[in-house]
């Protein structure tokens, strides 16, 4: 017989069918000759009773050599298990299948790691579970992550069509246009010297789409950037991504918070109230030290460049006087962090260029550091009374640019954060997710070391309206129409509305990120071209996918989410890649490997 049920499916209203189940042998306990077996699938599980006295003596052998992982076919009658046994842990916890036949479908080797015990799981190096991904999607775990990213992609699918955008796939052989991250490149067989480079996002072809008429475009898009990885970083990688005609930016607003909406919904059976609050990127960074803030809890950044402006303390007045200012953060109750904890401090605010990070610890009734001596009483009144220091406080602070004291003193938040969590003195519920807009952004930022501006977004995001007369006279106060959505400190996504004039956005690229001319048609000629037969006005947003699923999943890796994902080091454990190529793939490539070649890849021995 063929499967009746799947693994998850039986229960008291089946009792004396007969039906048959395949499944993997998740376990197996031996029980005063009794041999009890579960079998799952990707559903659940179900457990199965062996009875030597019913069943021929080379069936039961059979069963008894059984290892985990063996993949069988059972057929038996559904009964009610015996008083005191049930398992309220899983769905067919009453029921049990009374085994009549047993079909080995395939045998396993032994495991390289437990599959059955989700501690002993949770101990395995991750590159063996990367190895091994097989076996670790078969954990419950893993198996329901992939569930969930399937029913997340179905709801955003179903929730944009019901909205009349249409699913359009961009090629993944693009041309190169280096601006941002580090692209693959793919070499051109046909003619030699020329290349094709993977897309790092669809944002051209959408914006030729908008001028093909088709008005509301989407995509579970594959994207590949070639940067260093990080816990949510992937060298490929999957964007839900978007582009409208005719909107504002307010139509993106409503349209995101909706589908947001629809995918808390399906996922965590969850109501997300909207519209979500909206901060400015300046607002973001001075009150929290991010540009995605996570303002589920307080820690607020304070700003005492007026305070301190003639202050004694040289290292306060001096940055003022160099156009800087002075944050300061009260982290309340660290009063007490160790040496070890400090130091940790100390390098977030030197890897942000900072000489080193000045602190008071507020202990049995005193202001402890080196640099109280310098403030004086209209100083320290200013500090009590805007950080409401108390008792057992850690007053930090950061005196520097604008932008650089803001971070230092963000990352040291989110560190105190994490320590105060860890003591038990912060408490964040992990069902409660705090979404908001950030806005309002500068279209662009300054390279001291090229002398030039850069795009803070990307070259094509439109000018606030009132601002472009600012375009030629004072370029780093004109705001770009960019908006990014941020959850709990996480950027789910951004986007901006588009350039759509072809000489506005000419204007962006060579007078004021001083592209060259041919560059610049060489680049990016087609999509001003196509500018050039009536664009409409556009706009759009890309969501990070595996981010979203992470934090539907509560999970802090984007890998736990992802299938087959590389690690830090760009390899896929799994299939050893990359690899070496022939000498004949090489020449049919009309390239030449210089330097040391790759040893052909072997499996690790199991």
């Amino acid at each position: 017989m063929k499967r009746t049920h799947h693994c998850n499916e039986l229960r008291p209203t089946q009792i004396g069918q007969t039906v048959t189940l395949d499944g993997w042998v998740h376990s197996r306990r031996d029980l005063g000759g009794l041999l009890f077996i579960d079998v799952r699938d990707r559903e659940g599980r179900t457990q199965t009773v062996f009875d030597p006295s019913t069943l021929s003596a080379e069936v039961f052998a059979q069963a008894a050599a059984l290892r985990s992982e063996c993949v069988i076919r059972v057929t038996g009658t559904v009964r009610q298990r015996p008083a005191g046994t049930n398992n309220p842990r899983i769905a067919t916890g009453e029921i049990e299948v009374a085994v009549q036949a047993l079909e080995v479908l395939n045998l396993a080797a032994v495991l390289p790691f437990q599959i059955d015990d989700p501690e002993a799981a949770a101990r395995v190096a991750e590159d063996t579970r990367l190895q091994y991904r097989y076996l670790d999607l078969r954990r419950p775990e893993m198996a329901q992550h992939l569930r969930l990213r399937s029913k997340v992609a179905g709801a955003t699918r179903h929730f944009l069509d019901e909205q009349g955008f249409l699913e359009v796939e961009t090629p993944l052989l693009f041309k190169s246009t280096p601006e941002g991250a580090r692209e693959f490149l793919v070499p051109n067989r046909r003619e030699p010297g020329t290349f094709y480079a993977l897309p790092q996002s669809p944002q051209q072809f959408k914006q030729i789409l908008m001028v093909a008429g088709v008005e509301r475009y989407y995509q579970l898009a594959r994207c590949f950037r070639d940067e260093d990885q990080r816990a949510d970083r992937q060298l490929e990688f999957t964007q839900i991504d978007l582009e409208m005609s005719f909107i504002e930016r307010e139509d993106i607003y409503a349209l995101v918070e909706g589908l947001l909406q629809r995918v808390w919904k399906s996922a965590l059976d969850m109501e997300v109230p909207t519209p979500f609050k909206r901060i400015s990127f300046e607002e973001a960074l001075n009150r929290y030290g991010s540009d995605k803030p996570d303002t589920r809890f307080g820690l607020e950044l304070a700003d005492f460049t007026e305070t301190f402006r003639g202050s004694a303390f040289k290292v306060f007045s001096a940055a003022i006087t160099n156009g800087g200012v002075v944050k300061a953060l009260n982290a309340k109750g660290l009063a007490g962090a160790t040496q070890g904890q400090i130091e940790t401090m100390t390098e977030y605010a030197k890897s942000l260029g900072a000489k080193g990070l000045a602190f008071i610890k507020v202990e049995n009734g005193e202001w402890k550091s080196p640099i109280v001596k310098f403030f004086n009483a209209t100083e320290k009144a200013a500090l009590t009374a805007q950080l409401g220091i108390q008792e057992g406080d850690l007053i930090l602070f950061a005196a520097d640019q604008w932008l650089n004291a803001c971070e230092i003193l963000g990352k040291i938040r989110l560190y105190c954060a994490e320590i105060l969590k860890a003591q038990g003195k912060l408490t964040i519920d992990p069902k409660r997710f705090d979404f908001l807009w950030v806005v309002e952004f500068p279209l662009l930022g300054f390279d001291r070391e090229q002398n030039r501006w850069y795009s803070s977004h990307h070259p094509f995001t439109a000018p606030v309206a009132e601002d472009v007369p600012l375009l030629h006279t004072d370029p780093k106060k004109v705001r770009g129409q960019h908006y990014d959505i941020v959850v709990n400190g996480i950027e789910l996504g951004g986007g901006s509305i588009r350039i759509h004039q072809p000489k506005v956005q000419k204007t962006i690229f060579e007078d004021l990120l001083q592209i060259p001319p041919d560059e610049t048609q060489l680049r990016f000629g087609y999509l001003l071209e196509a500018f050039q037969y009536g664009a409409p006005p556009h706009g759009g947003i890309a969501l990070g996918f595996d981010r979203l699923c992470a934090i539907l999943c509560g999970t802090s890796s984007i890998r736990d989410v992802i299938a087959f994902p590389k690690t830090a080091k760009g390899v896929c454990l799994t299939t050893q890649s990359p690899g070496p190529v022939s000498a004949r793939q090489l020449r049919e490539l009309h390239l030449e490997v210089k330097g040391k070649k790759p040893a052909a890849a072997a499996l690790p021995a199991t």
